[in-house]
């Protein structure tokens, strides 16, 4: 072989190399990111890994991940090495129909199974949680077990099995001592394949959950869908170095073991080794139990709870702590990216959650379908002394008597755009349209967001149900299609922080923490007028824990609390009384974060438009969006 054709290799290689781990040096080294902003480099630090082993949420998925896939691997190598020994005493054409079916939890597509096994568990009644999570697990891994054991089982000969059994050995016995030794690889293996199957698995555990049950799969998808915490990159770190070392160590090992020229191990050695084995097993699954005892949400219930499901990143968590703390009711807490998420898990399971944080025009659709409950306002005396009069009045679009909702934030949708890259005043929607901006411009992926943009601008209402004025609107965001970076909904953010966009639509609360992290950003409400929402929290019509709810519901409207959350989120506090322990001045008195009468007078309140005018806007978004 030439030199060219080595260095040819090397080239070769090396860029395999750098595509496979280019991505993976990238989370690592924004791991270290002083910023939570992916576009900016913050300076190095190890806060994350700190906060990572603060961070219940993320230690008690993982804890939960561990001991569901350790008692899965279990049972399903006991169950699978059973059935593959049982196997070979039935007839080849009974054996190949029991195979047949058994295997198709690895034929069949993971989210038939998934969603087959929800409805089995729905239908039999099960409350989902650990127990549906492990028996999924325990089916799926089965199958694997039987491919990696059945094999081996075919090519060891009965004949001793059957000597023994002559010579008056118990049947139990003399599989453990015959079969069993030359079979052991085969269920090592199995049980491996099973373990990592089940730590891996997300399509199946994430139909089977429930709620207020996480692993660590469903724990990240989460978080990646509304914009991962660097808490995630830390512990994503972690796990890549740990395998990376026992790669290391096994190849070690393997490496002298082919070196030694020792014909074999004594009898003593060879007790001694897999005694070592045996203890090494058995002390990694001490351990996963421990934690799962520590950590894991199935193991931590208390008799009194509340259930909520909440926007991500959407409130202090130290909240949460003194919420639990001060009234001894443990929150059940989870995260939805979108209205339409939440609203689709609701519709399907009503007693999932029992208080949520929907947005207004959400709220509205929810009240019509009679999904929430009317509130006992004389079991919110903060919410009803500190939430300003004129966020109930603007309430009142989507709930008319001020029965089902109290506000909890508030806010504007406008125009990010950055000073250096955009001379001209930015006064118009109009902007978004202009080709020198062709690639630097970022639109909301949502349709209500995007088409209200493409509404207001030719003088529509945001809340319009005309199919020609939403066909018109649909024409006018296909047009500007071509000029659209990205549909994005969180990378907003830090797209505009690292200065990858010139123009972006984005949430007021968002304005504030961008011009906070890069000061050449500047947010304004169009003159065409613009959405004001407000997210409020409502109550389930078949919550389990009413009274929990509502003193959930009376925490937040308490002004220390709704200060402390605004502090965190960044989002306005329709709080009256916490707007007035505002330390900052230019927080305070600033536009983005409370707009003056004028700004809000061109705004309107997304609401409920029916399933007719429902059907219209997606139908006309799926145009739009194929036409990015």
């Amino acid at each position: 072989m030439n030199s060219k054709t080595r260095t040819f290799e090397k080239i070769y290689m090396g860029i395999i190399f750098l595509f496979m781990y280019a991505p993976i040096v990238t989370l690592i080294v924004l791991s270290f990111n002083k910023s939570k902003s992916r576009a900016k480099w913050g300076g190095f630090t190890f806060q994350w890994y700190l906060s990572l082993v603060r961070d219940s949420e993320v230690l008690n998925a993982l804890a939960n991940t561990l001991i569901i896939a350790l008692i899965a691997t279990v049972v399903s190598t006991i169950i699978g090495t059973a059935a593959s020994v049982a196997l070979m005493g039935m007839k080849r054409r009974t054996r190949s129909l029991v195979m047949g079916v058994t295997n198709i939890p690895m034929i069949n597509a993971d989210i038939v199974t998934g969603i087959s096994l929800m409805l089995l568990f729905k239908v039999l009644h099960f409350e989902a949680g650990f127990v549906t999570v492990l028996i999924a697990h325990i089916t799926f891994d089965i199958p694997y077990v039987m491919l990696s054991v059945l094999p081996r089982m075919k090519t060891i000969s009965p004949s001793v099995y059957e000597a023994a059994l002559d010579l008056g050995a118990k049947p139990l016995f003399a599989f453990r001592k015959t079969i069993l030794p030359d079979l052991m690889p085969s269920v090592i293996s199995g049980a491996l394949m099973a373990f990592t199957m089940s730590i891996d698995d997300f399509i199946i555990t994430y139909f089977t959950k429930g709620s207020g049950f996480d692993t660590l799969s469903t724990k990240i998808y989460s978080e990646v869908k509304r914009g991962i915490r660097p808490e995630i990159y830390a512990l994503s770190a972690i796990i890549f170095v740990v395998v990376l070392i026992l790669l290391l160590v096994s190849n070690r090992i393997k490496a002298g073991a082919g070196k030694r020229v020792k014909k074999s191990l004594s009898a003593r050695g060879e007790r001694i080794k897999n005694i070592a084995l045996a203890a090494g097993v058995v002390a990694f699954s001490a351990l996963i139990v421990v934690m799962a005892l520590v950590y894991g949400g199935v193991f931590s219930k208390k008799s009194t709870q509340v259930f909520v499901y909440n926007f991500g990143e959407y409130i202090d968590p130290d909240v949460i702590t003194m919420f639990e703390e001060e009234t001894g009711i443990e929150v059940v807490y989870d995260e939805f990216e979108s209205n339409e998420i939440m609203y689709a898990k609701i519709a399907s399971d009503g007693a999932a959650y029992d208080v949520m944080c929907p947005s207004d025009y959400m709220i509205a659709k929810m009240i019509s379908q009679d999904m929430l409950m009317k509130l006992d306002k004389s079991a919110l005396p903060n919410a009803v002394e500190y939430i300003g009069g004129q966020y109930y009045n603007s309430a009142k679009a989507f709930d008319p008597e001020n029965e089902y909702a109290v506000p909890y934030c508030w806010g504007t949708v406008g125009i990010l755009y950055n000073k250096k890259m955009v001379q001209e005043p930015v006064t118009s929607w109009d902007i978004l349209w202009d080709d020198r901006y062709s690639g630097e411009i970022l639109m909301q992926d949502s349709i209500r967001d995007a088409f209200m943009v493409a509404l207001m601008r030719r003088g529509y209402s945001m809340n319009s149900t005309d199919p020609g004025e939403i066909n018109s609107a649909a024409e006018d965001l296909i047009e500007q299609a071509p000029l659209v970076q990205a549909y994005v909904i969180d990378q907003v953010r830090d797209k505009m922080i690292g200065n990858e966009a010139a123009l972006g639509v984005i949430y007021s609360g968002e304005a504030i923490y961008t011009k906070r992290e890069n000061p050449d950003l500047e947010y304004v409400v169009p003159d065409e007028g613009s959405n004001v929402w407000i997210d409020g929290w409502v109550i389930s019509r078949d919550a389990v824990n009413v009274d929990n709810a509502l003193a959930w519901i009376d925490f937040m409207c308490r002004p220390e609390i709704a200060l402390k959350n605004f502090e965190y989120i960044t989002y306005s506090t329709p709080n009256i009384a916490a707007q007035e322990l505002i330390e900052d001045d230019d927080i305070r008195n600033s536009s983005v974060a409370f707009p003056d009468n004028e700004t809000l007078e061109r705004c309107d309140t997304f609401i409920s438009l029916g399933e007719e005018a429902d059907r219209l806007y997606n139908e006309a978004w799926k145009r739009v969006k194929s036409a990015n």
